[in-house]
């Protein structure tokens, strides 16, 4: 019919048949296959990245027991807070100062007087005060009443320090200078009075005994400015490896009388150098005047700070001024200064050593010659090794390692200048 078309069958033929259904499946592995890691490279890249992770753990670690630590703190900040909140409602106020003069066995009560003031007070002594701190000589708080607030009536803390504070003494401590007398030019008679007068006392003090004599209590030093009284007071403490203590005639004055002796005491041996002595240390005369009436008891402190220096023989005293004639006799009588050592101004031969001193470490010009320096009459100690000093910056200004013979006479003709109170002309360009 139609278009079919038919097909014989061949009769011998065998037709194909169709594929059976596979599924594919994945070869399985045994426990050992499972358990093998892959092999990571390069090996070495590893091994530094494993390191640096380890050092991040570390830091982690630090930053997070240092926010912990932090935390405890501040909660025990807060504490400390509330408690000194406690402490001071306890003490009340107002609060004065004051030291301790007596203690008693049962270390409840004390005899204190207050800063000032020279009566004696026995008041006990607060549960919250450390006793560990408590001492004769002590610096304590206590708590004051009455109108002026001028009573105390119980001890209330103790400073730790026993020295006050605004003492200007303390900040002028200097343990044995770096001065000697080699760096001195000169002054060879007032070198061996000083040496006789300080230096062997302190040194070799059975001398003395032996000799059945009492040292010298102290000198004095008086010239002009700039002939070496403090350098000279400095090498005689660096050769007794003595405490050097530079201070002027009211830093010893404190509140209570006793006080700076004592501290003067609690650096021995020592050499208390007072500059400029005659600030406070002139002829009394009557007066109306307030300041000079101030400038008197000032005087007289300073004559019984003196006396209390007496019991100790590794305490001594070296004065400086320039105007010994308006000294007071009382201040530098025989008990008090036993010596009186005049430092006149260089001569030729002096400012000459003088210069050589001070330029041995400097690169020198060969040209350069100090005797026309030395020869000028005005010239001091100081001003000699203003000098030296001037030349070598002229030498930094010109870009110069060593100093020329030009460097010295721009340093003279300035330090000439600046004593006659006149600048150089380019000193303003």
């Amino acid at each position: 019919m139609g278009n079919q078309v038919t097909r014989p069958d061949r009769k011998g033929v065998t037709m194909p048949q169709h594929a059976l259904m596979k599924i594919a499946r994945k070869p399985q592995r045994g426990q050992d296959t499972a358990n093998k890691l892959p092999q990571v490279m390069p090996r070495r890249y590893c091994y530094l990245k494993f390191l640096r992770m380890s050092r991040i753990k570390d830091y982690l670690l630090l930053e997070k027991e240092f926010i912990q630590r932090q935390g405890k703190r501040g909660s025990i900040s807060e504490q400390q807070k509330k408690e000194r909140k406690t402490v001071n409602a306890l003490r009340g106020s107002p609060i004065a100062l004051a030291r301790i003069h007596e203690l008693f066995l049962d270390e409840k009560h004390a005899v204190v007087v207050i800063e000032g003031n020279k009566r004696e007070w026995y008041i006990p002594i607060l549960s919250i005060v450390d006793k560990d701190l408590i001492r004769i000589g002590a610096l304590v708080m206590v708590k004051a009443q009455g109108s002026l607030k001028n009573v105390p009536i119980a001890v209330v803390g103790v400073l730790h320090d026993s020295v006050d504070a605004s003492n200007s003494i303390i900040n002028k401590l200097e343990r044995a200078p770096k001065e000697s007398f080699s760096d001195i030019g000169g002054l060879e008679e007032q070198i061996q009075e000083i040496k006789e007068t300080v230096e062997l006392p302190l040194v070799h003090p059975e001398y003395y005994e032996e000799m059945g004599i009492t040292a010298p209590k102290g000198v004095i030093l008086f010239g002009e400015p700039g002939t070496g009284k403090t350098l000279l007071a400095k090498a005689v403490a660096h050769s007794t490896s003595a405490t050097f203590i530079r201070v002027t005639g009211a830093d010893l004055i404190q509140k209570n009388s006793g006080d700076g002796s004592k501290l003067v005491r609690e650096s021995a041996p020592c050499i208390i150098f007072i500059d400029e002595i005659d600030a406070v240390g002139t002829k009394r005369y009557d007066t109306t005047c307030g300041g000079e009436r101030e400038v008197q008891r000032t005087m007289l402190e300073l004559l019984n700070q003196l006396d209390g220096f007496e019991s100790r023989g590794d305490v001594k005293i070296i004065m400086a001024t320039n105007r010994i004639d308006v000294l007071d006799p009382a201040l530098i009588r025989p008990g008090r200064i036993d010596r009186k050592i005049e430092l006149p101004k260089p001569d030729e031969k002096t400012k000459l050593k003088i210069f050589q001193i001070h330029t041995a470490g400097m690169k020198i010009a060969a040209n350069v010659k100090f005797e026309k320096y030395a020869s000028e009459l005005s010239l001091s100690g100081a001003d000699c090794k203003a000098i030296c000093t001037e030349a070598g910056m002229f030498a930094l200004r010109a870009r110069r390692k060593f100093v020329c013979l030009e460097d010295f006479d721009k340093a003279m003709e300035r330090i000439i200048m600046q004593k006659k109170n006149e600048a150089p002309e380019e000193f303003f360009m």
